[in-house]
């Protein structure tokens, strides 16, 4: 009886551990076209789904504007909240994603196809939001409908639960 508990445990073990492949959530390159903006007056910036070029601070809401890079190991670790706190609340809330120090826009296309990102990225190919965001990644502002940001996070977002209670708080989200 040991010998069948002990063989079949280890059958457990084994099999637990076995190489089970992650599902890729494929992304998509999203047009800019529904980005509420008003006025802004600052450099203006491509979007990588192609349309008009849009300034940061021409930005309404309620949305989240998160700066990030390719390159940024926090970024990518927050990444799935991003797309699971849109999936919940894209009803009230835009999220737009503006891509920094970046080679090119076909590098980023790529990573938001591979990545999962399906909302609107703005690529700053000139670091020109440096001066308005700061230099670290990721960073992410909270924006009301008038435009004023209510809640700067610098750092990743940890959870879902986190961007939730952060948009509850500042931008009234239900």
């Amino acid at each position: 009886m040991k010998k069948f508990i002990t063989l079949t445990l280890l059958a457990l073990i084994l099999t637990g551990c076995s190489a089970i492949e992650p599902i890729q959530v494929k992304g998509k390159v999203v047009s800019c076209a529904n980005i509420k903006v008003e006025g802004g007056t600052g450099v203006p910036l491509e979007c990588l789904g192609g349309g008009s070029e849009i300034s940061a601070d021409s930005i309404r809401g309620p949305a989240l504007i998160n700066v990030w890079g390719t390159w940024c190991e926090p970024c990518k670790q927050e990444l799935p909240h991003l797309a699971h706190f849109l999936a919940k609340y894209s009803d009230q809330v835009d999220l737009v994603g503006i891509a920094v120090e970046e080679k090119s826009m076909e590098r980023v296309s790529k990573f938001v196809q591979s990545h999962g990102i399906s909302w609107p990225i703005l690529y700053d190919a000139t670091g020109a939001t440096r001066g308005k965001f700061g230099m670290g990644v990721p960073v992410t502002w909270l924006v009301d409908e008038s435009g004023t940001v209510v809640y700067k996070k610098y750092g990743p977002f940890k959870s879902t639960e986190e961007i939730e209670l952060a948009a509850i708080k500042y931008l009234g989200v239900k």
